[in-house]
């Protein structure tokens, strides 16, 4: 899939399918197992929500997704990227590594997990939301994750 999560084995797209319909298959093709990338578009076009990546350039230390051997080369360009959003005040960031690379772009606290971290970037107020990584491998139940966003997503009033 040409799009964020593509990994099969990484539960974002189905926690975002409990947390918005209640359903973790939403966004799955059953015949296929493959996501519905139509029906992913669509539901981040309804909802609002802009998806990129807090690095624009890395280097894997090991040949694995681990953010343990992840090393950003270059973070992304939050400001240029928030001047075209001109309405966005949330920034939800999965898991720890990208929760501390936007706490350092943004001079601020990296925010405990299902909270956020009120800073003014870019001139304007953001709060900056920690959700916990959608990977298997992070020790937590695929409905205790998707609590967290719908929570977060109830809370930002998108849900």
């Amino acid at each position: 899939m040409p799009f964020f999560y593509p990994n099969r084995i990484n539960d974002f797209w189905r926690i975002m399918g409990i947390a918005v319909y209640g359903d973790r298959q939403h966004l799955i093709d059953p015949a296929t197992e493959t996501f519905r990338l139509d029906d992913i578009r669509r539901m981040l076009k309804d909802l609002h929500i802009a998806m990129w990546d807090t690095a624009a350039k890395v280097r894997r230390l090991r040949e694995n997704a681990s953010d343990k051997y992840l090393d950003i080369v270059e973070p992304v360009d939050l400001q240029s990227l928030l001047v075209r959003m001109p309405d966005c005040t949330e920034i939800a960031t999965t898991g720890q590594k990208a929760a501390e690379v936007i706490a350092t772009l943004t001079s601020s606290a990296v925010p405990q997990m299902g909270h956020f971290v009120e800073t003014d970037f870019a001139g304007r107020k953001i709060r900056h939301w920690r959700m916990p990584s959608t990977s298997r491998a992070y020790p937590m139940s695929i409905t205790s994750k998707a609590a967290y966003y719908s929570d977060m997503l109830h809370t930002i009033g998108l849900i």
